[in-house]
């Protein structure tokens, strides 16, 4: 048995009761053969097996008081995965689907996915099984200051620098960060990132996710000699980084047709194109309704209640927003008998693996969540360097970096694959990219 298949089989071993953890493993380490069959000295140092567990990883209880008095207990989780490119960085998840092994996977994929920005970022994860939605304000507040009375001493500008996830806005970085600086008693504003602007925001962070994903869509394109112009784009969610991306493919000329929430899809054959449709999806999001019919009802469209918009509606490309393993094989399937060409993944892990090998054999291309949706932790990077250099860059100068950071992206996971004989392979490609630089700093650190 090689090195790296024994390496995934101690994963299976060790950590069979976390299937997502479990699963985005073997996806990832399944497409380095041709790396690690060029360094033997991996094996020697057990690279592999290093890179494949956490720094550290706890977990915490969460007791916070509903708005009659009531006490509940959420558990929260923290997952500091690898550092040896900078501070730990990832986002914050409140999600009633929440564990242990949801919250490793997400770490794992962030180390790569920080790793190809460029950028001095390690990666880390975090989150809780609380459910914010049906929640009011103070009920909200009330947990994340809990949450944070428990996780503060572990993080900090230098060491771990959180951000905001699914279920975590503005809102919930501010109570958060309002609370550790309070405890504290210093005003770290780079602890945190996905602030509110008014204490040390960056412009477009809201949006960076959303317009990251658009901008690596048109190198893909590009490639292909193609243009975003009419094209019909199927996504699911339809919270901030459904937004972004809506409000990004609006301005360059395309459609999104579909939005997705737990209640069913609905479809705008004339698309999410005009600028009251886009930001009646923040009156969406701030309702905490968590419906996405709220938006059939407001424009005439139609509404399929417990349906995905993946089987049934038309369009030329798919970029799933939601959560992890949304697209089965059967979606997958269905995307196929369409005529897909496009499979452009903005979530994290939003395919099973089955499904994710069925259409790189039948699809023109599939992009990879790590450097599609890289655009998020990119806008949270240049964050945290406004807040260390004490300024704050326009709108315009933000969008242009983020834009150069998902290009040159791109072009990495291009380049990867080529130099490994893969061909046009953005997955395997963005896998190598991220790999090459954080083997790279973890061989150099010595064995630790």
């Amino acid at each position: 048995m090689s090195y790296l298949d024994s390496v995934i089989e101690r994963v299976k071993e060790r950590h069979g009761s976390e299937p997502e953890f479990v699963q985005t493993v073997e996806e990832v380490l399944g497409s380095l053969k041709p790396v690690i069959d060029q360094h033997p000295e991996y094996e020697k140092v057990d690279l592999l097996g290093r890179m494949v567990e956490p720094d550290r990883m706890f977990s915490f209880r969460v007791v916070w008081q509903d708005d009659e008095g009531q006490y509940h207990t959420n558990i929260g989780y923290r997952v500091q995965f690898n550092g040896a490119l900078g501070p730990y960085k990832g986002g914050i998840r409140f999600h009633p689907t929440v564990n242990q092994s949801v919250v490793k996977f997400l770490g794992f994929e962030q180390c790569f996915k920080n790793s190809m920005t460029g950028l001095p970022i390690g990666g880390g994860k975090g989150g809780s099984d609380f459910d914010p939605r049906g929640k009011s304000d103070d009920e909200i507040m009330r947990f994340c200051q809990s949450f944070i009375s428990a996780l503060y001493r572990y993080i900090g500008p230098d060491t771990d620098v959180p951000a905001g996830d699914m279920g975590v806005g503005a809102r919930e970085v501010g109570f958060m960060y309002g609370q550790y600086r309070r405890l504290r008693g210093k005003f770290e504003n780079g602890v945190f990132t996905g602030k509110g602007f008014s204490y040390g925001g960056s412009r477009v962070r809201p949006e960076a996710t959303g317009y990251g994903a658009v901008y690596y869509l048109l190198n893909v394109l590009d490639h292909f000699g193609e243009d975003i112009k009419d094209k019909k784009i199927a996504i699911s969610g339809f919270g901030n980084v459904a937004w972004g991306l809506c409000k990004k493919v609006q301005q360059l000329g395309g459609k999104v047709v579909t939005l997705a929430g737990p209640d069913g899809y609905i479809y705008d054959p004339d698309g999410i194109s005009t600028e009251e449709k886009v930001e009646y999806m923040l009156e969406m999001r701030a309702s905490g309704r968590d419906k996405v019919q709220d938006y059939a009802d407001k424009f005439g469209v139609e509404f399929f209640p417990g349906e995905k918009p993946w089987i049934n509606a038309e369009y030329d490309i798919a970029m799933p927003a939601a959560y992890q393993n949304e697209i089965t094989i059967e979606e997958a399937k269905a995307m196929v008998e369409k005529g897909l060409e496009y499979y452009i993944e903005v979530a994290n892990m939003p395919t099973t693996n089955e499904a994710l090998n069925y259409l790189m054999e039948n699809v023109k291309v599939v992009a990879p969540s790590k450097a599609v949706n890289a655009g998020g932790v990119a806008g949270s990077a240049l964050e945290m360097s406004q807040n260390s250099l004490r300024l704050s860059w326009q709108a315009e100068e933000v969008d242009k970096q983020l834009k150069q950071i998902i290009d040159n992206i791109y072009q990495m996971s291009v380049d990867a694959a080529e130099e490994y004989g893969l061909g046009y392979n953005l997955v395997a490609g963005a896998n190598i990219a991220g790999f090459v630089r954080l083997a790279d700093a973890m061989m150099a650190q010595g064995v630790i």
